[in-house]
């Protein structure tokens, strides 16, 4: 792999707020691959697993063929899309082509082709227990998880992390659906879409008008999968009316993008941003140039798009990463979470303020007023720089945090995160940085939504500390095991202990509440909205309570 493929390609906390950010950071050391399963065969609910002829589901295009797992009706890979290769790359999804007999939607549906995940210390995947899966560019794959075909449930649809050029629907153990069919009586589903440049490159100068919105078909994959929600899930037991759409990291900004795209209006009534969001879009001319440079690289003519569209995918690929790294040029150091929010957008795999799909930097610039009536959740973790393979002494840790920041606030921020929490060692208060930055972000969105007087939001912050591989933290993505209720299937990160699960039963019911009514309070735990303020924010960890801006005076010290 190339210097400049290396430095484009970066892991999740590093795309936390820039969604577009090819060629900001280098791959993290101590690398190891870490797809030892996805347990997608893992049962964890007593009862048996059957086939019957019960569990099939109609949609507009023909019948479904699922099983079911000990009461929930599951649905794995229902096309929502064709096949995006060849001829239809950087096209609009199309509609799945009818099909007569069962579908057989019974295992999961390839991934967008991408890097695999060789990016994470060993300690990390573990925790994680990350699969790569399989991959395909016949990805436009949907997920539903169910306890009956009949109703009118409340829908949550999750979108994926992994910034926008890497990760799938069941990257993480995490993502499976069926504890909270089964327990929190929610129809859940998860989506796979295109990613990095396949999702992302402008062709349009290349192909001509057909393919206008080529450089955010990423984004209109996602309003096509809300759209067959939409016009299938009754016939799944799910509401139509009550879709909740939320994301961690990328996933993140895949929701706070959605919410200022005008053809997802109506397709969403609820939005939950975790631990992302509010990232800064280049312009059209910047990516446009993007694909000239590519092209010119590739020694193509400027309008040979059968090459293009026939073109090996990591070839494509590491031109795409070179030629963002070539125009972006080195990026301004930062203490881990991507560029300074203020900053000149750099071009990259990543949505486009083309002006037609993407109109706008929706919770970069301000509150997006065609959401204005959607509830939203917003919230991060305590230790989103969580690199396992970091392990810094005091001294090395100033020095790098001086490196950025300078060394009187750098010795100002380390004293003032010791003293707040002098039960943390050295290496986890270390990770913890990254997680005050993620916390401002937080509460600039927040006050973004609150300012529009429209629907209210909603704060929290996970500070639940692992009892796994001490000093781990609440690393990016932990909040996930949680508010999908599978602390068990989970237990490489969680230890299955019953702290963890009294608190996963209490974020599942906040998240399936939140996309019951809007509000996720529950008997016993009253939510407060957000407001700029006394920033009130509900504190997830053994003892769950509302605190006002949690971390404030520290998180504060990185503003000045």
């Amino acid at each position: 792999m190339s210097d400049s493929e290396n430095r484009t390609l970066i892991s999740r906390r590093q795309t936390l707020l820039l969604p577009a950010a090819a060629g900001l950071g280098a791959a993290l050391a101590g690398t190891a691959k870490g797809s030892d399963s996805i347990k997608t065969a893992a049962h964890q609910a007593p009862g048996n697993c059957s086939t019957p002829k019960a569990a099939v589901a109609k949609t507009q295009y023909g019948k479904v063929r699922g099983y079911v797992d000990a009461g929930v009706f599951t649905f794995k890979g229902i096309p929502y899309g064709q096949d995006t290769g060849g001829e239809n790359r950087w096209l609009p999804a199309k509609a799945p082509k009818p099909w007569d007999s069962e579908y057989p939607a019974l295992i999961y549906g390839a991934n967008c082709p991408q890097r695999l995940h060789d990016f994470t210390a060993i300690e990390q995947s573990f925790l994680q227990d990350w699969d790569d899966g399989y991959m395909s560019e016949d990805m436009l794959k949907l997920n539903v998880w169910t306890s009956s075909l009949t109703g009118r449930r409340p829908v949550m649809v999750y979108f994926h992390g992994g910034g926008f050029s890497f990760g799938s629907s069941y990257e993480l153990p995490s993502h499976e659906g069926a504890r909270m069919a089964r327990h929190h009586d929610i129809v859940q589903v998860s989506v796979n879409h295109r990613l990095n440049v396949l999702g992302f490159f402008d062709v349009s100068e290349i192909g001509g008008p057909a393919y206008e919105e080529s450089v955010n078909v990423g984004m209109t994959d996602l309003v096509a999968a809300l759209r067959w929600v939409h016009e299938n899930i009754a016939n799944f037991g799910g509401d139509p009316d009550r879709v909740m759409i939320y994301g961690q990291s990328g996933g993140g900004s895949k929701v706070t993008c959605l919410m200022g795209i005008r053809s997802a209006a109506g397709l969403f009534h609820r939005a939950s941003v975790q631990s992302g969001g509010g990232g800064n879009s280049p312009s059209a001319e910047q990516s446009r140039e993007l694909s000239r440079q590519i092209v010119k690289d590739l020694g193509l003519a400027p309008n040979d798009i059968a090459s293009l569209q026939k073109m090996e995918w990591a070839k494509l690929n590491a031109a795409a990463n070179a030629a963002a790294a070539k125009i972006n040029g080195p990026m301004q150091r930062t203490l881990g979470m991507g560029a300074p929010m203020g900053a000149t957008p750099r071009v990259g795999m990543g949505p486009t303020l083309d002006g037609r799909v993407v109109t706008m930097r929706s919770f970069h610039e301000g509150a997006p007023e065609v959401s204005k009536n959607v509830p939203m959740l917003i919230g991060s973790v305590s230790e989103e720089g969580n690199r396992m393979s970091s392990k810094p002494t005091e001294a090395e840790w100033l020095a790098n945090l001086t490196g950025v920041v300078g060394e009187a606030k750098a010795s100002a921020l380390i004293a003032a995160m010791k003293k707040a929490h002098p039960e943390k060692s050295i290496r986890t208060l270390s990770y913890g940085v990254s997680g005050l930055l993620v916390r401002n972000n937080v509460a600039r969105m927040a006050k973004m939504k609150y300012e529009l007087k429209g629907a209210p939001v909603f704060a929290y912050y996970f500070t639940w500390q692992s009892p796994m591989l001490e000093d781990a933290g609440a690393w990016h993505t932990a909040e996930l095991a949680f508010c999908f209720d599978n602390t068990k299937r989970c237990e490489q990160g969680t230890g299955n202990t019953p702290e963890a699960h009294a608190l996963s039963t209490k974020m599942a019911t906040a998240w399936a509440n939140f996309a019951r009514t809007g509000n996720p309070s529950q008997p016993g735990l009253a939510w407060t909205p957000a407001e700029p303020t006394r920033c009130p924010t509900m504190v997830f960890d053994n003892h769950c309570r509302m605190v006002d801006d949690p971390e404030g005076e520290v998180r504060k010290l990185l503003l000045a």
